[in-house]
């Protein structure tokens, strides 16, 4: 049932509520309620109030359900039931190298909290541990975290932050070495509630398969498929698949497998990894045909197709084991307006979703070509 869908504990139907107070009206009264009359007026006030009140009580109602509460009735509706906290924003994190002129005859300190940005100077990244260049060499590698939390630190190229606010010692250049990644934005009312409902597979001490994927998802609110499944005896792998349809990087797989694998969610005899799924690429190659009678412009149509295409694409790659199904992309291409659609791939093809222990497979574009097949007639 979907959350936007509010339950109604008292129905708000105003004719029948009228209809129904009109008849007690009369009723108690002994008189007929004519439809311009000041009776029927003040009956229709009454009517307003009692409405207005019913409308405060079924959204105070539904605020006392999960399923339907939000913002922070969500929040304390957990605590009650002993749910998860919400996720807060993370930052992005990556690591950077710190490199000096030459190397010395004393280590040289980074110290922790040493501060560097990128070439606007729009964001501000802080080292998250003490680091020395050891004695004789010219750098280090330490890892640095945003600070501003959220997505906004993401999709930093290696050598993009390379600018030093905290200048140490024999300091020559700073860059970093990694993409930035796993910065996350709190997690949605929605996101909560499917983790709150979730969190009921981390009940048990045993290892199950949902418990495992339940931590995981815990990590970033960016992660949008997690499949947790045993390779061999004692041994857990996990395959996480983010929100833009890739595979986890580097990142985000550490802490993953630095959350599952503590010794308070791990069972003493699994083997925690955290591995990539196998990527499947398709091509989209598809040819529309307007009808010559349209009402919608051809610009309108084509824009409506290439919207079309583009939520093909996220919905492909939105969860692991999705199998490449053309039929998807044919009925949201015949919403857009178009008279047919001709698509000469993607062909269906069944994809391994790793619920048999196998490693999960997630279809990746390839090419794309949408062709315009200009007017047809019926």
């Amino acid at each position: 049932m979907s959350r936007d869908t509010q339950y109604e504990f008292l129905p708000v139907d105003s004719d029948a509520l009228i209809t129904e107070l009109v008849a007690d009206y009369e009723q108690l009264l002994g008189v007929s309620v004519q439809p311009s009359s000041v009776d029927r007026l003040l009956i229709q006030w009454v009517a307003h109030a009692i409405l207005r009140e019913r409308v405060r009580a079924n959204v105070i109602g539904n605020q006392n359900l999960p399923s339907r509460a939000e913002k922070g009735n969500l929040d304390a509706l957990a605590a009650l039931y002993g749910g998860p906290a919400r996720p807060e924003a993370q930052p992005a994190v990556c690591t950077e190298r710190f490199s000096i002129s030459a190397g010395q005859e004393t280590s040289i300190l980074v110290p922790k909290g040493t501060r560097v940005t990128d070439m606007s100077g729009g964001l501000v990244w802080e080292t998250t541990e003490d680091a020395y260049i050891a004695i004789g060499t010219t750098s280090v590698d330490v890892p640095i975290r945003c600070q501003t939390a959220g997505t906004v630190g993401n999709g930093f190229e290696p050598g993009q932050i390379g600018t030093a606010i905290d200048i140490i010692e024999y300091f020559e250049s700073c860059r970093n070495i990694t993409a930035s990644d796993a910065g996350a934005d709190a997690a949605t009312d929605d996101e909560y509630y499917e983790l709150m409902r979730a969190s009921q597979d981390a009940a048990s001490t045993a290892g199950p398969r949902g418990a495992y994927e339940y931590i995981a998802r815990q990590v970033s609110t960016k992660i949008a498929d997690v499949v947790a499944n045993r390779p061999d005896d004692g041994c857990v792998s996990l395959y996480i698949l983010m929100d833009d349809g890739t595979p986890a990087q580097n990142e985000v797989k550490n802490a993953v497998f630095s959350a599952c694998s503590a010794d308070n969610v791990r069972p003493l005899t699994d083997s925690v990894s955290v591995g990539d799924p196998q990527t499947v690429e398709y091509d989209i190659a598809l040819t529309y045909y307007v009808p010559s009678d349209s009402e919608l412009s051809s610009v309108a149509i084509e824009n409506a197709v290439e919207a079309a295409v583009q939520e093909y694409i996220a919905w492909q790659s939105a969860k692991l084991g999705r199998d490449i199904n053309p039929s998807k992309l044919i009925s949201l291409l015949m919403a857009t307006g178009v008279k047919r659609v001709a698509v000469t791939s993607p062909a269906y093809q069944a994809l391994r979703d790793g619920r048999n222990d196998t490693i999960p497979q997630v279809a990746v574009l390839g090419e794309k070509t949408v062709t315009n097949g200009g007017f047809e007639d019926d």
